[in-house]
């Protein structure tokens, strides 16, 4: 596919194509974005005990969706490949880490900073693409990567703390993105999400457990609502990562590189209009840097997009 706008004289079936990613890749970030507000409604579980029941809830939905699609033969393919397995294994711990800073971050009225780590890490993902995949660097990706280290530097000083959760977050993202990119050409979506959630359910199960000895337990003793947000909790992990694979299928490149700042956009804007986290000079300078490398490295990918 052309890595580039679509220009009018484009196919209508192609056009058509290209519109289902638009709506699948909006759709994907736009509930990316929604999950700092799902993630507050479940209290008073703590993030320890969600990430066990996002796990658990993910591993059945998956496998759900496996069952209606006739997808086990490649699910089996995947769990019987030792070098896939591994690699898939490796991912679903990444995942795992990202998964709970996120909801720490969450629980603990971090939400900006959360959105600080996803506004950096595709800077991040590209200075792993030089030193992990030899892959050279272009002028203005530089630039951004200079304004985006600049502005951790800005928010640290002015607000006295290192950026921890912005800073774990994106590198776990980053890393899973470059774990699945060496693996992804020989498992789907789907069946790899499913091995992932299969490699961590049985801690999952065993911290739930370890939940209802210690009397913690809130999945059966806040009613119904409670636990049906808790079952959702599968399909909220799965859809957004399904929706994306469908995108990624049907769009120009440069298209998911400009969509991926909606999400942490939509996070910012929760954590301070809705949230009412507090922003500092230092920390609105330090996103100012952000944005601005941000807008540097989608000129850089249109630029990119055009010349090809």
């Amino acid at each position: 596919m052309n890595d580039s706008s679509a220009p009018a004289g484009l196919p209508e079936d192609e056009q058509a194509r290209r519109r289902a990613g638009l709506l699948s890749g909006m759709g994907a970030y736009l509930l990316w974005g929604l999950l700092p507000l799902y993630f507050s409604v479940l209290a008073p579980a703590d993030s320890f005990e969600i990430l066990a029941h996002r796990i658990v809830w993910c591993t059945v939905f998956c496998l759900l969706l496996l069952a209606l699609t006739g997808g086990f033969r490649a699910l089996r393919t995947a769990l019987t490949d030792g070098k896939v397995l591994g690699t898939l294994a490796l991912a679903a711990v990444l995942v795992c880490g990202n998964w709970l800073v996120f909801l720490l971050g969450v629980m603990s009225g971090n939400v900006v900073e959360i959105s600080l780590g996803y506004y950096i890490n595709p800077l991040l993902s590209i200075l792993l693409g030089v030193f992990v995949l030899r892959e050279r660097l272009r002028p203005l990706q530089w630039v951004a990567i200079g304004l985006a280290a600049a502005a951790v530097v800005v928010i640290t000083v002015g607000y006295g703390a290192v950026p921890w959760f912005g800073l774990a977050v994106a590198v776990t993202f980053a890393g899973y993105g470059l774990v699945k990119n060496r693996v992804g050409a020989k498992v789907g979506a789907l069946s790899g999400l499913t091995v992932e959630s299969i490699v961590l359910t049985p801690l999952a199960l065993g911290w739930i457990g370890w939940t209802y000895l210690a009397g913690t337990a809130t999945f059966s003793g806040e009613g119904s609502g409670h636990v049906l947000l808790m079952l959702l909790l599968g399909p909220a992990t799965a859809l957004p990562l399904l929706l994306f694979g469908s995108a990624a299928r049907r769009i120009p490149l440069s298209w998911v590189g400009m969509l991926q700042y909606v999400t942490p956009t939509m996070q910012f804007l929760t954590g301070v209009f809705l949230m009412g986290e507090e922003m500092s000079a230092a920390r609105w300078a330090g996103f100012g840097l952000i944005w601005v490398a941000c807008l540097v490295l989608i000129t850089d990918m249109v630029r990119r997009a055009r010349r090809r």
